[in-house]
């Protein structure tokens, strides 16, 4: 049998005689492997696009945890009246969801939320629960969040910041896509910037996607209000605003010793006075830079760093010198 050249005819060339079956049954093998090369290869490119949006820094994917939300959402330290508007929007969307399936009329709802306020109110923590919240009502399928800010989101260069935009939004498909500090998407010098070109993206994928994407923006009050008046799309399509105020003093006394009772620690009764003392003066003089949250970890984080460098000179201190901080403790973690 003559075997022509080619990709057969490379193979088997100068092999002899062989049977038509046999040559057909190898080429047929050969174009197999091909096929699966091919498809490994697309494989391995869909992999690489998901690699490069989980390893970009501005960019965390949150899976949703289990158990209950609303327990999560009550056992927030403060925030009651956050927890109250959570829970009216769970029960409109719950009503609504049941007159939907007995055939009655429904308004035409949107979901997106614009959560206002000062940086470690809980924004992001109450944006995670709300994705659960939507999964649990059947809102979203998967009730995942990918939090993002405009790096995540805007390219330096013309033509990129849209493909930019819509890896983010596909990651986010079936869950929330939490943009933090949205107002950067429409900074005060709007001259050669690609802010709005995010945008446009995104109002676009909001509407293709509108049965699988639920967006949460969120910024200081006033920057917040700036950006959604910037485009009459946003204003559309944001109509619920969830305002988070500041923490008291004694709430941000609260979270210290959450903190503190989460890692196996106790404070002496004179550390307890002292903590609420500088913590009132902190709330006081507080700016707008003022982390809230964020300041009482910071305080616990480097109070047991205090506590670990007085104890490092003790042989074999005892487990209730190991679990306890004292009031020099929290001094020299504010003083540092």
């Amino acid at each position: 049998m003559e075997i022509p050249e080619g990709l057969g005819g490379k193979i088997f060339k100068g092999c002899g005689c062989l049977s038509i079956g046999f040559v057909l049954m190898i080429i047929l093998v050969v174009v197999i492997g091909i096929c699966y090369d091919d498809e490994e290869t697309d494989e391995k490119k869909e992999g690489q696009k998901i690699e490069q949006v989980e390893k970009n820094d501005s960019i965390v994917v949150n899976e949703p945890l289990q158990g209950d939300p609303y327990k999560e959402l009550d056992e927030l330290i403060g925030l009651d009246q956050v927890k109250e508007e959570v829970r009216s929007l769970a029960n409109f969307v719950k009503i609504q969801k049941q007159r939907e399936k007995n055939g009655l009329k429904t308004p035409k709802m949107s979901f997106h939320l614009v959560f206002t306020g000062s940086p470690g109110t809980g924004k992001t923590t109450v944006a995670r629960i709300v994705a659960r919240i939507y999964k649990d009502l059947g809102v979203l399928k998967k009730g995942h969040m990918v939090e993002t800010d405009r790096s995540g989101l805007v390219a330096n260069y013309v033509g990129q910041t849209a493909t930019k935009t819509n890896a983010i939004v596909d990651s986010a498909l079936n869950g929330v896509l939490f943009i933090d500090e949205a107002y950067a998407l429409v900074p005060d010098n709007k001259n050669n910037d690609y802010g709005q070109e995010a945008i446009s993206t995104l109002l676009k994928r909001m509407e293709d996607d509108r049965d699988k994407l639920v967006v949460i923006v969120a910024g200081y009050t006033k920057e917040m209000k700036r950006f959604i008046d910037s485009n009459p799309g946003l204003q559309s399509r944001f109509n619920r605003y969830i305002n988070f105020p500041d923490y008291s003093s004694g709430e941000l006394c609260d979270i210290f010793n959450m903190y503190a009772r989460n890692n196996q620690y106790t404070l002496t009764s004179d550390a307890q006075r002292y903590l609420k003392t500088r913590l009132d003066s902190a709330v006081r003089h507080k700016d707008r830079n003022f982390g809230n949250a964020r300041y009482a970890r910071n305080v616990f984080e480097k109070s047991i760093q205090r506590q670990a460098n007085r104890l490092s000179k003790e042989k074999n201190p005892t487990a209730k010198q190991l679990s306890e901080l004292t009031a020099s403790d929290i001094r020299e973690a504010f003083n540092k």
